[in-house]
């Protein structure tokens, strides 16, 4: 499996597979639609609270990667974004209706148990009984193409275990352990250390590129006799 995905980039991605189920009349989704979808605070585990620019900065990393596309209708001033994750015809991947659930749901709310997520993905396909959920977790556990998803280690005092997907790099037990809060500014708990940093420093540099901009039009008012 060639597709590491950031914590920010598996939550665009989960949100626009989940969009394009729940919302197809919506879908493909504008950057506002898709910020909002993002930053929900229903169905999403860790709770985050993203700029606008911060998912733009995020669909181009996943443009790049061949994973998402924009397009504009016609007449249309706004740029829409879709999906090019998996059951496309730009890669290879493939998943069937119930595995798309799963790691759709695992993208966006975190790790669950299969009873959670028999609940949990109601609203994208149908599951008989939870044995049914656990038939497909552990397809996807053992799928050639993968592993997409791994079981974590039972927690004390808890009857099932929980799955986590592995679309972002291998899963610790301390990431997967509590759910937090993530905002543009704030380091979440991803793999992907080195991008996130990069984020941080684009973030300063703005930051200072606006108070430059304030100084100048301090000095330039002091300058006309208009303090």
């Amino acid at each position: 499996m060639d597709i590491k995905l950031s914590i920010y980039e598996a939550r665009v991605i989960g949100c626009l597979l989940e969009k394009e189920i729940t919302t197809p009349e919506q879908y493909p989704l504008s950057l506002n639609a898709l910020t909002n979808a993002c930053n929900q605070k229903s169905n999403r585990d860790p709770v985050m609270e993203l700029s606008e620019s911060t998912v733009q900065e995020t669909l181009d990393a996943l443009v790049k990667k061949r994973l998402v596309s924009d397009k504009s209708g016609f007449g249309s001033r706004v740029t829409k974004y879709q999906h090019r994750f998996c059951n496309t015809g730009f890669g290879d991947l493939k998943l069937s209706e119930q595995e798309l659930a799963i790691i759709c749901v695992l993208m966006l709310r975190g790790p669950q148990t299969p009873g959670e997520l028999r609940t949990r993905t109601e609203r994208l396909c149908k599951f008989g009984d939870v044995r049914e959920v656990e038939t497909v977790l552990h397809h996807l556990a053992g799928r050639e193409d993968g592993p997409f998803v791994t079981r974590l280690q039972r927690e004390a005092g808890k009857r099932e275990s929980r799955y986590a997907h592995l679309l972002s790099g291998d899963v610790s037990e301390m990431d997967a352990s509590e759910p937090v809060t993530v905002s543009a500014g704030s380091v979440p708990p991803t793999h992907d250390r080195v991008a996130q940093l990069e984020h941080q420093i684009m973030e300063l540099n703005e930051e200072v590129a606006r108070l430059k901009d304030r100084l100048a039009d301090l000095e330039a008012a002091v300058a006309a006799g208009n303090p």
